[in-house]
């Protein structure tokens, strides 16, 4: 007979949403779900704080274009950067070449940092900033070695200027005028690749209290004088310095206040007379402004001191002898790489 009680149902516990959960395949299949979440999330927060950081960071090496409107100021900054003149007490721009790949070499094994994160300690120690400076050359290997470097160790400014010898009046009008629009300094100082140089006791003769704010300061010598229907403003100047010679710094290295390079930044670049030697050029221009003449001999020792600044073979040559290997030589004395600031008066 049939039974009277009704079918029996079951029901599957595996069915229930909830015993889902209770299965351990179920189990780490969540877990591995989980953790991959949080960990693509870490991953996206990380990109943005890195992105940020990246794209907050300015290249310190900057092309300048120079002559492109009318404007007597001089050129044009790349990316507009002339809008954010960097306050700092001195610029030195490193003077340099194609041919000096190894003095650039030599001057990051000693006494200037290789890297922007001690070239920021430097700065912030002693209130200067450093920059090779050079021109550009028709040669694309060249420029492609040079962008090599720079894309390494990003501390350079690019003129747009033929880099040669000859032209090195006009590279030096263009680099104060660069150096005036990207920073916004008491001194700039012009030095050359094969000096060794103490930037602690540069720092501090820089900032020694000045009554004139008028200053050209060098290691001062006298220099035949060329006569010319465009040099008139020399005549009064003869019965103070004599009619055979007049003061002018070392070309190696030398600075200028910036009221000084104001001044020139204002000029035309046909306005004064260029001369084949640049620092003669220079120190005709000084003398036509009139400026106060600061002779410091430790700008131009010949040997390292207690109290030397620069350091190159003065007289022998203009710059260090061999300054790749001498620059080496020379950081392994004390007096050069430690650590004293004495600054004579």
């Amino acid at each position: 007979m049939p039974s009277s009680k009704g079918p029996k149902i079951f029901h599957n516990r595996s069915s229930s949403p909830l015993s889902l959960f209770r299965k351990p395949s179920v189990k780490i299949f969540c877990f591995l779900v989980g953790i991959t979440g949080l960990i693509l999330g870490l991953i996206a927060v990380s990109r943005s704080l890195f992105s940020d950081n990246c794209n907050s960071i300015e290249p310190r090496t900057v092309s300048v274009v120079w002559e492109r409107t009318d404007d007597s100021s001089g050129g044009v900054l790349d990316g507009d950067l002339e809008k954010k003149r960097h306050k700092v007490m001195g610029f030195v721009g490193i003077f340099t070449g194609f041919g000096s790949v190894g003095r650039r070499r030599s001057l990051r094994q000693t006494w200037l940092p290789s890297d922007r994160e001690g070239l920021q300690r430097l700065e912030e120690s002693t209130g200067l900033a450093f920059r090779f400076i050079i021109g550009k050359t028709s040669a694309e290997w060249k420029m492609s070695v040079l962008r090599k470097e720079v894309s390494q160790h990003d501390d350079f400014i690019l003129l747009d200027i033929v880099e040669e010898y000859s032209k090195l009046p006009y590279k030096t009008l263009a680099f104060f005028k660069a150096a005036y629009a990207l920073f916004d300094s008491e001194f700039y100082v012009k030095a050359d690749d094969d000096i060794y140089l103490k930037p602690d006791r540069l720092s501090l003769l820089l900032a020694k209290e000045r009554s004139d704010p008028q200053t050209y300061l060098g290691c001062m010598k006298k220099g035949p004088v060329f006569t010319s229907p465009k040099l008139k403003w020399y005549e009064p100047m003869s019965s103070l310095l004599g009619s055979e010679y007049f003061l002018h710094a070392y070309g190696p290295i030398y600075a200028l206040s910036a009221k000084v390079v104001r001044s020139l930044v204002a000029l035309r670049n046909d306005s004064f007379r260029m001369f084949s030697n640049e620092d003669v050029t220079i120190g005709a221009w000084m003398l036509a402004m009139n400026v106060n003449h600061e002779n410091n001999l430790q700008l131009c020792s010949s040997e390292c001191t207690s109290t030397s600044i620069a350091v190159w073979d003065i007289p022998r040559c203009s710059g260090l002898c061999n300054p790749e290997t001498r620059m080496l030589e020379l950081h392994k004395i004390e007096a050069c790489s430690g650590s004293s600031t004495t600054v004579t008066e």
